[in-house]
């Protein structure tokens, strides 16, 4: 199986761009129409924001959502497939490259933080091209285990690397980040038991994870907050780079509050471009649901 799906993302990678989403509307659009649930969390997620002003175009920005989440899942072929310097000409501009270049000077390792928004996989290749050290991105294991190798092996080249949701994983970006090098994490997925607190997430409780905080705060470490919009027409992307908003404190309960702002501020930005059909109020195994936490 590993070896045919890396044979269809080959194929995929070698369509234009314009192509390649014109395909991935299409599929997402496709989804959203044959699954009920998706279409559910979807709306849902996306009503319960309340990021849309005119909710007159609700009907419309779901399909739209759909189609770009679908662009988004095709694009991880250009990713995972083309080579780093041909990802780096999709991106057209970059702004905020400066905050990355006065923590570079400083000697600081980076802590490269970016919610299911726009094309995040792409945009984190092209910072690791234009980076002059390694850079290394946590992920959580997918269900599907024969899709892990082909993932690590489409993030895990040139200067990229890759290091699992485990304490094991935690280890290998606590001593990257004290080397001076980078890391990527994605503050939006929902941790495993005793990884995270609960904490508003568009006015709802979502677990959060307490991993960014605590990595923020080792002394000698920037964090840097990151997305790639998608550019309309398949002219490529353009990767926005910022620091925190706001400080971490060292509490955890008021420091996930700070993060879920932060990537709430992102998403604000460019709301058809999130994943919003990703179960991100989910309650994971072990964990004690808010209301009865609350209770």
């Amino acid at each position: 199986m590993a070896s045919l799906v890396k044979l269809l993302l080959s194929m995929l990678a070698r369509l234009p761009l314009g192509w390649l989403q014109m395909l991935g509307a299409l599929l997402g659009r496709l989804t959203l129409s044959l699954s009920a649930s998706y279409r559910a969390r979807m709306e849902e997620n996306l009503k319960h924001s309340k990021i849309l002003q005119n909710y007159q175009l609700f009907p419309k920005a779901v399909k739209q959502c759909a189609a770009e989440t679908g662009k988004g899942a095709l694009e991880l072929a250009i990713a995972w497939c083309r080579a780093p310097r041909d990802i780096a000409r999709m991106v057209q501009a970059c702004d905020g490259w400066e905050h990355v270049e006065a923590a570079i000077a400083a000697g600081h390792g980076i802590v490269f933080v970016t919610p299911h928004l726009g094309s995040y996989d792409i945009a984190g290749r092209y910072i690791s091209h234009r980076l002059p050290f390694p850079l290394t991105a946590m992920y959580r294991p997918p269900k599907l285990a024969w899709l892990e190798p082909v993932m690590n092996a489409g993030r895990a080249r040139g200067k990229g690397k890759t290091a699992p949701a485990t304490g094991a994983g935690v280890r290998v970006l606590m001593k990257a980040l004290k080397s001076g090098e980078a890391t990527i994490i994605l503050p939006d997925q929902v941790p495993g038991n005793g990884e995270g607190v609960w904490a508003p997430f568009f006015g709802r409780p979502a677990y959060t994870m307490t991993l960014v905080p605590r990595l923020a705060m080792v002394q000698g470490v920037e964090t840097l907050l990151f997305y790639g919009e998608r550019l309309a027409g398949g002219k490529g992307f353009k990767v926005h780079i910022r620091p925190l908003p706001e400080p971490f404190s060292g509490d955890k309960m008021a420091d996930a509050a700070v993060l879920n702002r932060a990537v709430e501020s992102l998403i604000a930005e460019n709301p058809l471009q999130y994943l919003w059909s990703y179960n991100r109020y989910k309650c994971p195994a072990g964990v004690e649901p808010p209301a009865a936490r609350q209770g």
